[in-house]
């Protein structure tokens, strides 16, 4: 028995799957141990929008100024679970925090608090990105370019809609999860996944049988 274990573990393919599948396993433990260790369920987030990004020279793609202070479209950000009391809503230096969408609970929002109401022992955020309207972070802004999202009715982001705060950013890597969620992006990394399997396993079985084939020994002589 012990042999036969011996045997096939020194077999090229099955080493190969079992790395495959340490590899899979790491990624996907790493992910839940973040969970676990930043107290959210969104622990890594990839910047979509140009909400957060104030304009240098006119423009706001991240690739001309990625390590100012604000965020930028493939952005990869790093959230935080944390009690909502506990937030800085100290405009300029306030929180940048992730919310759900009060109309909208399944769209997360990234946008920076510039103030907060207690209703009723409730905090109710209002927040504005920083690179929305015509007054840009630092700058303070009127009551007028709030974000107008309500709960309930009442104005801002009730604090139990709030899934964390921004605790780093990682300029250009969400470009990555950008071009996966990509409609094209996908379908190419299935694909190359695919070649790489061909590439790995089936390419090299088939010299293996090609070589058994021509070996004289193996040969077949009709008559």
């Amino acid at each position: 028995m012990t042999l036969d274990i011996k045997k096939i573990w020194r077999n090229e393919y099955i080493q190969t799957v079992i790395v495959i599948g340490l590899v899979a396993l790491f990624i996907f433990g790493f992910w839940y141990g973040l969970q676990i260790a930043l107290n959210t369920p969104y622990p890594a987030l990839a910047v979509i929008s140009g909400s957060m990004c104030v304009p240098y020279n006119g423009a706001c793609d991240g690739w001309s100024h990625p390590f100012s202070q604000t965020l930028h479209i493939g952005d990869l950000i790093i959230v935080q679970g944390v009690n909502p009391k506990e937030l800085n809503a100290n405009y300029p230096n306030s929180d940048i925090i992730v919310f759900k969408k009060p109309s909208n609970p399944d769209e997360l929002i990234v946008h920076r608090i510039v103030a907060v109401n207690k209703i009723n022992g409730t905090l109710y955020f209002r927040t504005k990105g920083d690179g929305n309207s015509h007054i840009k972070w630092p700058s303070a802004p009127s009551t007028l370019e709030y974000d107008p999202w309500d709960t309930n009715g009442v104005p801002g982001i009730r604090e139990d809609y709030v899934v964390g705060k921004v605790i780093m950013r990682i300029p250009w890597l969400g470009h990555i999860v950008l071009f996966i969620r990509n409609s094209i992006g996908l379908p190419i990394i299935v694909v190359l996944i695919i070649i790489l399997v061909l590439i790995e396993f089936i390419v090299p079985l088939l010299k293996e049988n090609k070589n058994w084939m021509n070996n004289p020994r193996h040969r077949c002589i009709y008559k």
